[in-house]
């Protein structure tokens, strides 16, 4: 096995130490990277010895979490308590402070969740949400920066800005956009009727996005009938055609999670990991389904281009993770955490509850 080699499945581990059956599997040549949960994380040092654990088996492999900040913190205990991202989008509404003000805090907060989450020798979280906010997703209304596209892209970047001081690449979510359909993918596979002409509010960030650079990209388990028949994630339509060849995105492109019901239509774990690569995404995320994991490893064809491995590669994190005793010193870090208090005194919408 080519050990600096990249698979294109993304898994989980089980616990908060690796198992015998958890080493196994990471040594197989189609994984790729591990996702973290709740469930991996007890403190600061255990999930740093976790992932150098992780790393010693496979020194390459991207180590990943979704830490948006409000429901959506894997990390919670010992770390910074993050606000949910429709805060940012609150302050501007109520007038609170300039834009500007709010771009500065936007973008310290970005950098202050990196910063956090590369101390422990995690790679990459899976952010910023780039859905609009329409008024019509329960599951994704706090998960958004707002309901004007313009502002989600100003905040977007701005937020960006702050993740790459950091040395962590970003990743754009759920193209071309989430915001617009009720049905959450968890549970269900969300429609929407509408052709691509009246999309265009949705695609509005993603679009600026990439012409901004954005590395990374996540398409959503949602079908758009009038545009294509297959769920985005799973179309080469979309992928291909809208997302490489219309816009012009030339990064890395990973599947939101093939556990979630709005994929399960694809077929068994290996057809819905090899329909997703064939369509064009790079990693295929596989979450809280260890037999659907081994299936899709044992499934797929991982013939990957150059070209497609430098893609995966531009993922990896820009230089060595510094340690939480290490961070807490620095004047980026300090300065990054005054904003948690500056915020936490304004009358704004809670934080809101953690996921699991």
């Amino acid at each position: 096995m080519n050990e600096g080699a990249l698979g294109p499945v993304i898994l989980d581990v089980e616990g908060l130490i690796l198992t015998k059956e958890d080493e196994e599997i990471l040594k197989h040549p189609h994984v790729g990277g591990v996702i973290f949960f709740s469930r991996n994380y007890e403190s600061r040092k255990q999930l740093a010895d976790l992932s150098r654990h992780i790393k010693s088996i496979r020194p390459n492999l991207v180590l990943c979490v979704d830490q948006e900040g409000g429901r959506v913190q894997r990390f919670i205990q010992e770390m910074t308590r993050l606000p949910k991202l429709s805060v940012l989008g609150a302050l501007f509404d109520s007038k609170t402070f300039p834009l500007p003000k709010i771009q500065e805090i936007t973008e310290k907060l970005g950098h202050l969740m990196a910063l956090e989450v590369r101390s422990l020798g995690v790679d990459l979280s899976f952010a910023p949400v780039l859905d609009v906010d329409a008024g019509v997703s329960d599951v994704m209304k706090d998960r958004c920066f707002h309901h004007d596209p313009k502002l989600v892209s100003l905040l977007a970047i701005s937020y960006i800005k702050g993740m790459t001081k950091a040395g962590m690449k970003a990743t754009g979510k759920h193209f071309p956009g989430h915001g617009s359909v009720k049905l959450d993918s968890h549970h269900a596979l969300p429609e929407d009727p509408r052709n691509f002409a009246k999309i265009q509010s949705d695609l509005s960030p993603f679009k600026n996005l990439i012409e901004f650079g954005i590395a990374a990209i996540m398409p959503a388990h949602i079908v758009y009938p009038a545009i294509d028949p297959y769920p985005v994630g799973f179309s080469a339509y979309w992928i291909q055609s809208i997302l490489r060849q219309k816009l012009s995105f030339k990064g890395t492109i990973v599947s939101d999670d093939l556990s979630m019901e709005g994929a399960s239509g694809i077929g068994d774990y290996a057809t819905r990991a090899r329909t997703a690569i064939e369509a064009g995404c790079d990693f295929v995320l596989i979450c809280n389904n260890r037999p659907g994991a081994i299936k899709a490893l044992e499934g797929i064809n991982a013939n990957h281009s150059e070209v497609t491995q430098r893609r995966r590669l531009s993922l990896l994190a820009q230089g060595e993770s510094p340690s939480w005793q290490e961070l807490q010193q620095t004047p980026v870090w300090q300065e990054a955490y005054s904003v948690m208090e500056e915020i936490s005194n304004l009358p704004v919408p809670n934080l809101g509850e953690a996921s699991v």
